[in-house]
């Protein structure tokens, strides 16, 4: 589901409003390689991202929504970054600011695919020939693959 029930409640109430939501993103490694989506609402590539449900645990959510929107099981290795203050007009009008989890996660099994409508294709691509993307995105990319042993604290 591209929107949480609890966020369309929220929305029924506050309309286009800016809201604050915890988010995460999972940046999930098989060797050399990062899984990447494609997202259908706008047509580029991400790591796995979403919304955490209400009281649900950052890095359990990070591997909830990898295995609904790629149909793959993942294991967290660390919490690689955390971010917010960026905000976000979605396609229907929402406004949203996001506080981001991003996760290193490690690939454990299952074939990579479409499994849910919020991408057009999912695939796994190099390190050193990734497709374009935000800076943003990027950017936790780059936190979750470095050998880093703390998170990155961003804004």
């Amino acid at each position: 589901m591209p929107i949480p029930d609890f966020v369309v409640e929220l929305r029924r109430h506050l309309g286009t409003a800016r809201l604050w939501l915890p988010g995460v993103t999972a940046v999930v490694r098989r060797g050399d390689e990062v899984l990447l989506v494609r997202r259908a609402d706008n047509d580029e590539w991400a790591p796995v991202t979403g919304i955490l449900d209400p009281g649900e645990e950052p890095a359990a959510g990070a591997v909830r929504e990898t295995r609904e929107e790629t149909g793959t099981q993942v294991r967290v290795d660390r919490l690689a970054a955390i971010s917010s203050g960026l905000e976000v007009t979605h396609v229907n009008g929402d406004l949203a600011v996001y506080l981001d989890h991003t996760f290193a996660c490690t690939w454990l099994a299952g074939e990579a695919h479409v499994a849910d409508d919020e991408s057009v294709d999912v695939r796994w691509w190099p390190l050193d020939a990734l497709p374009a993307m935000k800076p943003v995105l990027l950017g936790r990319i780059d936190a979750a693959v470095s050998d880093e042993t703390a998170a990155r604290f961003t804004g």
